[in-house]
């Protein structure tokens, strides 16, 4: 039994108590008129600051704020590759020793990658494009966009890309997620200080910034940078956001090309790739039928890839022993498979063959030379300049074409197997230098064949290698990602416009060869890994506008009516894992009210009463769906008649992940994805 306590002793307490507040509230808190004061001020400098827009102003922070970490990132790795250069070079002729500085090397950084990463978060492996791709289709991933990848990723990325061209990764796929990460942490940010309600629709718009950002500043490419983006991320782009694409990435770039200029590196802001292609002539009219080769040769290998590339992927995980090292073990399996890749590429051995001791940037700075390596000259001044990176390909024992071959049959599955390793890395520039191989490897067969150019009776005007390297960079890493603003990119990248047009065919025609035959790269990491997809309607396949909706629609829907109980609502949510459940009318009048959400029908159990349950277990008294649950009215409806061309692209342009479809205002169905994509598949491969 409780006794009463006294009210005069409780009232002391009180007033003690409320002393005390004031006192204390008096001490922290000195000069209210000064704080008041500058609060004023405060406010009046945030309204005169958001009177054009407060989105300017983040968007330039998010540009800013990555340009500086990929400067910083790419010092830094520069910085420790160039010590791991100088260890293997003061090792001297002791064999072991050099094969051990070459392997060990990158095999802890990029065990300490795949192991620091993996502690951090699981989303931080990979390229992170595919899930960047699916929240931006309307998917909700959990803690995709978390602040903890970005510190995994940063740490992460910069210790794959301190491991060099014996794992041969870059950096793209991983920063865009960084950026997206920054994107989103920004907009809480944003919503902090104007004090608005937090949506979706903004927050897509920041995300739709970032993806460009990400791009450009990596290639220092704001234009390409904004095209790319919209190209791979996004099936519709809304208008709106083209500008803050752009700004955001040009200040991104700005800002990394700045920065090199800033620290003494460049004199002045230029490209990142810069080529010396000062010519006059840069290719004759003949030569496009050569770039037409290009663009099917980069087309067909392109298939290849990703055929090859899927099929690693789902061979990894089916095979036991690399099924049970990459689900208990992952950096185990890194250590093994980049051991492997640096064991290969060591000078001494195989690498000699394949210009191993060249860093990525290297690469494409010599694939890119202006000269011709299989007609020089032995007394041509450039051929005899000591330290040019283009003598990394003139083996003693093998010619240049035979290097170049070389390289590409041995990365081709050297790159394969390095996408199987769970850690943070970008697939682009890999395959963006080896596309300058294949296109450096043909350019110089036809200066071979025509070493005064294709009129020999004519003024000399010789075939320039350089010029099929860009358009094979861009034709084979446009055909892989299924974009065409790769043309655009590689001229940005080196400042070179000479070969637009070639380069542009050669894409055009590398992808109307890929997009017949195989996903993209992204969408193919997407269908791996089990996430949500729709798989493209091509143009050719007319019989999208025949197809309606009632024959590949969801006929069994589970559904509640407004006048249901405890009881109907607890057979729903056991008969379906729905996110949301439709509500009709009733069960004799099937018409489509509204939905409720999954989340609003276990408030509706917890705060009701069971009808079987004892007296003393009540909650509250029996209510209905109706009067307790909030009906939200449904935004779009299918009819039966609805084709499957309407349906696909309403569902892609308004991120919808079902629809319901009603016949005169009563339920008959629903739509999702996995019927679109049931008949998309029966529209392609028709049965019979």
């Amino acid at each position: 039994m409780e006794h009463p306590v006294p009210g005069g002793l409780w009232g002391e307490k009180e007033e003690e108590e409320q002393e005390r507040v004031l006192v204390s509230k008096h001490m922290w808190r000195p000069c209210p008129t000064a704080r008041r004061r500058l609060r004023v001020c405060l406010e009046w400098v945030k309204q005169q600051l958001f009177h054009v827009g407060e989105d300017w102003y983040f968007l330039f922070i998010l540009g800013v704020l990555m340009a500086t970490i990929s400067f910083m990132m790419d010092h830094l790795v520069s910085r420790v590759y160039a010590a791991h250069r100088w260890l293997y070079q003061e090792v001297g002729d002791i064999g072991v020793l050099k094969y051990l500085s070459w392997t060990l090397y990158p095999t802890a950084l990029a065990t300490f990658s795949s192991g620091f990463s993996q502690s951090i978060t699981p989303h931080s492996a990979g390229s992170g494009i595919p899930e960047l791709k699916t929240i931006l289709m309307g998917v909700v991933l959990e803690d995709y966009l978390a602040i903890q990848n970005f510190g995994a990723r940063v740490v992460g990325l910069t210790c794959t890309l301190m491991c060099g061209s014996s794992l041969f990764l870059g950096k793209v796929g991983p920063y865009v997620h960084l950026s997206a990460v920054a994107a989103a942490y920004l907009g809480k940010m944003r919503t902090s200080v104007t004090r608005e309600y937090e949506n979706k629709f903004k927050q897509r718009e920041m995300l739709v910034a970032a993806q460009a950002v990400g791009v450009a500043t990596v290639f220092g490419a704001p234009v390409s940078g904004v095209l790319f983006s919209i190209e791979v991320m996004s099936p519709h782009f809304a208008v709106r956001d083209y500008w803050r694409g752009f700004f955001a990435a040009t200040c991104g770039a700005f800002m990394f090309r700045l920065l090199a200029v800033l620290s003494s590196e460049q004199e002045t802001i230029v490209a990142l790739f810069k080529v010396d292609l000062t010519i006059g002539f840069p290719f004759d009219l003949l030569e496009t039928f050569f770039f037409v080769i290009l663009g099917v040769l980069c087309g067909l290998v392109a298939c290849a890839y990703l055929f090859c590339q899927r099929w690693a992927m789902v061979a990894v995980k089916r095979n036991w022993l690399t099924a049970k090292l990459l689900a208990t073990d992952k950096p185990v399996y890194t250590a093994l498979v980049v051991l492997l890749l640096s064991s290969i590429t060591f000078p001494p051995g195989l690498g000699q063959f394949m210009a191993s001791r060249l860093t990525m940037k290297e690469y494409l700075t010599s694939l890119f030379d202006n000269h011709t390596w299989g007609g020089r000259a032995p007394n041509a001044s450039w051929a005899a300049e000591p330290g040019g990176l283009w003598q990394e390909w003139d083996h003693p024992s093998a010619t240049i074409f035979g290097t170049l071959a070389f390289f590409l049959l041995m990365k081709f599955w050297m790159l394969i197997l390095a996408t199987t390793v769970p850690l943070p890395a970008g697939y682009f520039m890999p395959i963006f230098i080896y596309g300058a191989a294949i296109g450096r490897l043909l350019g110089e067969g036809v200066a071979l064949l025509f070493p005064r150019g294709l009129h020999p009776q004519g003024p000399l005007r010789p075939i320039i290698p350089a010029g099929y390297a860009l358009a094979g960079a861009a034709a084979f890493s446009g055909s892989v990602t299924h974009a065409v603003s790769t043309a655009l990119l590689v001229c940005e990248a080196t400042g070179h416009l000479g070969h637009l047009l070639p380069t542009v065919l050669a894409v055009l025609v590398a992808n109307a060869i890929v997009q017949k035959h195989q996903p993209s790269f992204y969408d193919g990491g997407i269908i791996v890994k089990n996430l949500p997809y729709l798989p493209p309607i091509r143009s050719r396949h007319t019989a999208s506008y025949r197809v309606v909706v009632e024959e590949f629609m969801q006929r069994q829907v589970v559904a509640l009516a407004k006048g249901d109980g405890f009881q109907e609502v607890l057979g729903a949510l056991d008969a379906s894992s729905d996110a949301e459940y439709p509500v009709v009318e009733s069960a004799e009048s099937p018409t489509l009210v509204g939905t409720v959400s999954r989340a609003q029908l276990v408030t509706f159990l917890q705060s009701h009463e069971h009808p079987q349950a004892p007296p003393g277990e009540k909650v509250a008294p029996a209510g209905t769906l109706g009067d307790d649950c909030a009906i939200e009215p449904v935004m779009l409806q299918f009819s039966p008649w609805t084709s499957l061309h309407q349906a696909y692209h309403l569902c892609q342009l308004l991120k919808l992940q079902r629809v319901f479809v009603t016949r005169c205002g009563d339920l008959v169905g629903a739509v999702g994805w996995a019927e679109l994509r049931k008949g998309i598949e029966e529209l392609a491969n028709p049965k019979g």
